[in-house]
């Protein structure tokens, strides 16, 4: 996995403010794979809370400075159910929270 402790804090702390202490939050993609070069950073975080559009732009920009790097956030919630992709992200990611 190619994150700081730092990185993986920062994801952990800013999801907890946005999708409470429950969210559970996998990093899929290529910064998984060790082996690769670059990238952005995939999150899927699932929340049993329903979280406004705008807290969900806020959370994303708050990691992108943070980290300076772009974040593509995933998100699924009771409103807000993202598709196929949450399922690849589960089997191929690494569960952060």
């Amino acid at each position: 996995m190619r994150l700081s402790p730092e990185q993986i804090d920062t994801i952990r702390a800013t999801a907890r403010e946005t999708f409470g202490p429950e969210a559970r939050v996998w990093l899929f993609g290529s910064r998984v794979d060790d082996s690769a070069l670059g990238g952005d950073i995939d999150l899927l975080v699932e929340s049993d809370q329903d979280i406004p559009v705008q807290a969900l732009l806020r959370t994303r920009a708050r990691m992108e400075y943070a980290m300076h790097l772009p974040v593509d956030l995933v998100v699924q919630t009771p409103e807000h159910q993202p598709g196929p992709i949450a399922n690849i992200a589960r089997l191929t990611g690494v569960r952060l929270a």
